[in-house]
């Protein structure tokens, strides 16, 4: 019940992470970069078995490993208290919190469900980037070489001047072997809020989920100067140098139509999106190539600025769709970034059964995702699911909900409140009896799979995207649209957009980095 209004599976996600362990083994990868939100929610249990995990693979394979703190990871210099509803083997659940004040009845009350703030929080994956290693060639932050968590902090405050921290920053440099420089940027932002508040509180500070680099340049201007200094060093060295961050520094939709906002106005990843200024910033820092993660969607963003041009690639998360990492080869031509996908991955029967057992303990709505073959149509149905539970009832108008929830294909491209341009071209017959959610769970799919948009949903569905969409983007014969008729306009625009994205995008992408 919880997973299906998420944005994230839960359960899956250990075996997501042991089968890209498996395939940076077998596909002898040395270095692997996590982009932060490394964890659930930070509680101290997952953060410290994560560390434990990582360092048996490396002691193993000799696979070292480079982490960021996410937004999910670590909160403000105190921590939080975090709550979970976990399912008990009869199908019932029960809340798990780290939180002792008052709990609820029936519920669990556990320190290991707590969620650390900075630096305690990354005293558990030290060895994995966040502190110096001896063997390392180069390590270093913004503020020199020392790794002391004091060494490290930067001063803040909220406009009223009444509330001030020292906060760390995690961000550091590191040469794991000749040539090549890993840029490893904590754009992970608390901002203070006016008032006054108990020192550490939570409430004192702003959730740094929907912060990201916008925040970074008003609030950390010093990682600017730093990056700065490390662009130049690395092109007067000869050094490759590869710039990660958990938070985007260009749109990851490339939605510059303003599809996004037209569609979902009160949508989260509104308030996520990068403003220009921050490209322009890491350009003139001499940027040129920037991973990300934070909204698990798979793309390649571009922004040109003074002649300069900054690329930003977005990597998805394990546990959502599309279940994808970025495996980069570096060259003396550049580099290749290929995607590594986990859809042939096979489900754990013990944890559908239980989610059977739920569901009808619960008396809850069917879900293909119980039948599901493999991750990847698990995942394309957690999606169907997120949009009937979640991104309909959330995002979109009701009065467009209203109409089309019932609806088919046919009843879409005949109905008068919906019907498109008369004329355009007809939809095979096969096709006619596809539902409207479908269609849409396709869209949604589609729009987070990025380069991968070709090689998952399949030519055929592109072709059906892209011949349903047509129908609906010419101008009304009669004047104006109606409201719904006007939003699916907007949508099968945007629907469009993505099916050309997904092509232009298929397959291995080559980036020169010479000239910075």
């Amino acid at each position: 019940a919880h997973s299906r209004e998420s944005t994230r599976v839960y359960n899956e996600s250990a075996s997501a992470f042991e089968a890209a362990l498996h395939e940076v083994v077998a596909r002898n990868i040395r270095h692997v970069v996590l982009l932060g939100d490394y964890t659930d929610d930070g509680q101290r249990e997952t953060t410290q078995r994560l560390a434990e995990r990582l360092s048996k693979h490396e002691a193993r394979y000799g696979t070292r490993f480079y982490a960021l703190p996410g937004n999910h990871d670590i909160f403000g210099p105190a921590g939080r208290h975090q709550s979970r509803f976990l399912l008990r083997s009869d199908g019932s659940s029960v809340r798990v919190t780290s939180d002792d004040r008052d709990p609820p009845p029936d519920s669990v009350v556990s320190p290991a469900m707590y969620c650390e703030g900075y630096p305690i929080g990354l005293v558990p994956m030290a060895r994995h980037g966040y502190f110096r290693r001896p063997e390392d060639l180069l390590w270093e932050t913004p503020f020199g070489q020392d790794d002391r968590p004091d060494a490290r902090t930067y001063e803040v405050g909220s406009e009223d001047g009444e509330n001030r921290y020292r906060l760390m920053d995690a961000s550091y440099l590191v040469e794991p072997e000749p040539g090549l420089w890993l840029l490893m940027l904590d754009a992970n932002v608390f901002e203070p809020r006016n008032g006054v508040f108990r020192r550490g509180s939570k409430r004192a500070f702003v959730d740094s989920t929907a912060a990201g680099w916008n925040a970074v340049l008003r609030l950390k201007p010093f990682l600017l100067d730093w990056i700065r200094g490390v662009s130049v060093r690395a092109q007067s060295n000869g050094k490759t140098l590869l710039t990660f961050s958990h938070y985007p520094a260009i749109d990851p939709f490339d939605d510059r139509e303003g599809f996004e906002h037209a569609l979902f106005p009160a949508s989260p990843l509104n308030a996520r999106k990068p403003q220009n200024d921050v490209a322009e910033a890491l350009v003139s820092a001499g940027i040129s190539l920037h991973f990300s993660g934070h909204l698990h969607v798979d793309g390649i963003s571009q922004h040109r600025h003074a002649q300069h041009l900054l690329t930003n690639i977005a990597v998805p998360s394990l546990v959502a769709y599309p279940p994808v990492f970025k495996h980069v080869t570096a060259g003396p031509d550049g580099l290749a970034v290929k995607s590594i996908d986990l859809c042939h991955m096979p489900l754990d029967p013990d944890i559908i059964a239980l989610y059977r057992r739920e569901a009808e303990r619960e008396g809850l709505s069917p879900d293909t995702a119980l039948t599901a073959e493999d991750y990847g149509s698990f995942l394309h149905a957690h999606t169907h699911a997120l949009v009937t539970h979640r991104y309909l009832p959330r995002e979109w108008p009701e009065a467009v909900v209203e109409v089309i929830s019932s609806m088919s294909v046919a009843d879409l491209c005949s109905d008068p409140r919906t019907a498109p341009q008369i004329g355009q071209a007809a939809i095979p017959d096969a096709w006619q009896d596809i539902s409207v959610i479908d269609l849409v769970t396709d869209w949604y799919c589609l729009r987070q799979a990025g380069t991968m948009g070709k090689s998952l949903l399949g030519l055929q569905k592109l072709e059906l995207m892209r011949t349903i969409a047509a129908r609906f983007v010419e101008p009304a014969e009669d004047g104006e649209k109606g409201e719904v008729a006007g939003y699916l306009e907007t949508f099968f625009r945007s629907m469009l957009f993505f099916v050309e994205r997904a092509e232009r995008l298929d397959g291995v992408q080559h980036f020169d980095l010479r000239g910075g």
